[in-house]
């Protein structure tokens, strides 16, 4: 087995790992961006999922640029993402600059943001898709077949994942939890922010800083965000 190869089982595992009683939505998400970014070797990745409404909301980016970007596309209807989703199938766009046709508003702000090519990989289990995983490269070019079937099994497992921890795939619990993680999300937006000051750094850094406490203390992202927002005493020691 080579060490990619190697690399590549062991985020399986550590995905597959975390799909326990205890389940945190949005530490899963988080997890499966910043893993599909190191594993594909790529520069960004965002994660959409759709609420009960079938409406898209961004959950989760492996960085600030992602995660912008992604709104973007929510808010002005427009992008690879928003297509991949509709479409239950990959949009592959390996040279931005050749889409402005396609996504005029959404390119132009990519390539603002020093992206030039992005694949979309549907969150899909048969039929069932409930969101779309992002890919994006600050250079033009088209993935190679095996990273995208990589990509594609590691929006699978998370589909899989996420729909069995919702009890026999219940779509209004599937709405509920992820109404949590939305709310979830903007509390923790709010401690970045407040991280952010504290530390003197950029966003990406203090949500790394965030997130690797609620590891190291075994807590729960929301829980910590709560903490340093508040500014809980019990917290003192992150930053």
């Amino acid at each position: 087995m080579t060490a990619s190869q190697r690399q590549v089982a062991h985020v399986f595992v550590e995905l597959a790992d975390t799909l326990v009683d205890d389940f945190d939505l949005l530490a899963f998400l988080h997890l499966l961006a910043t893993r599909c970014k190191d594993t594909l070797e790529v520069d960004a990745v965002g994660v959409l999922l759709a609420d009960h409404n079938g409406t898209l909301n961004t959950v989760a980016a492996s960085s600030e640029r992602a995660r912008l970007l992604e709104l973007f596309q929510l808010q002005n209807d427009e992008g690879p993402c928003l297509d991949c989703y509709r479409g239950a199938a990959p949009v592959h766009a390996a040279d931005l600059a050749a889409e402005r046709g396609r996504w005029p508003r959404f390119v132009a702000v990519a390539e603002a943001e020093g992206f030039a090519s992005s694949h979309a990989l549907p969150l899909r289990l048969r039929d069932d898709v409930i969101g779309a995983l992002n890919i994006f490269g600050t250079r033009p070019g088209r993935l190679a077949d095996e990273l995208l079937a990589i990509g594609q099994a590691l929006a699978d497992i998370a589909t899989i994942g996420i729909l069995q921890e919702r009890t026999a795939r219940d779509r209004g619990l599937l709405a509920r939890q992820l109404q949590a993680a939305l709310d979830s999300r903007i509390l923790i937006e709010q401690a970045k922010g407040v991280l952010s000051e504290r530390l003197g750094s950029g966003v990406d850094e203090a949500f790394a800083v965030l997130r690797d406490y609620a590891r190291s203390h075994n807590r729960r992202l929301r829980e910590v965000a709560r903490a340093v927002v508040d500014n809980d005493p019990g917290v003192t020691d992150i930053a």
